[in-house]
């Protein structure tokens, strides 16, 4: 009988379904109120994975389907550890952690963004981790300052 329709409970089976641990940034972990929040929601959601998972008879099976719902597990655990939430930025039109900022780029673009924690950076739903390039240089600065990225101007026109 083929080795394929035989089922292996070894630990070399068990080692193919063990993934390895999403990448964690070294920056600090930085988040904004709801920040905290969706890492706990995925915390959550990840708890609620595993335990389904756990429940699945055949040992082969329940590996398979928990490697994803133990790594993300691991990770949100770590990264609801070490969420540092940050206060809501001041009011004084200074580009800070949390702001929403409005710039032209030179080529004619405006865009809008809000400058978020990595976990919850998504470009396409206008935020920007605080560690992208684009987010450092904006940082302290105030409506209608120019500042200078690879070569390539932005002014800024907003920060609420």
């Amino acid at each position: 009988m083929s080795v394929a329709f035989t089922k292996e409970d070894s630990a070399e089976t068990a080692t193919e379904t063990v993934l390895p641990d999403r990448v964690i940034s070294p920056h600090p972990n930085l988040v904004t109120q709801s920040g905290l929040k969706a890492l706990e929601e995925q915390l959550r959601m990840a708890r609620e994975a595993c335990e389904a998972a756990n429940a699945i008879e055949d040992i082969n099976e329940r590996r398979r389907i928990s490697a994803n719902p133990l790594r993300d597990l691991r990770y949100f655990s770590e990264r609801v550890r070490t969420a540092q939430l940050m206060p809501d930025p001041p009011a004084d039109g200074v580009v800070a952690f949390g702001s929403l900022v409005t710039f032209s780029r030179d080529d004619g673009r405006t865009q809008r963004f809000r400058i978020v924690g990595e976990d919850e950076a998504d470009p396409a739903a206008g935020t920007m981790s605080y560690v992208s390039p684009v987010a450092r240089v904006l940082m302290g600065k105030a409506a209608g300052d120019l500042v200078s990225l690879g070569g390539r101007e932005i002014e800024i026109l907003d920060v609420a």
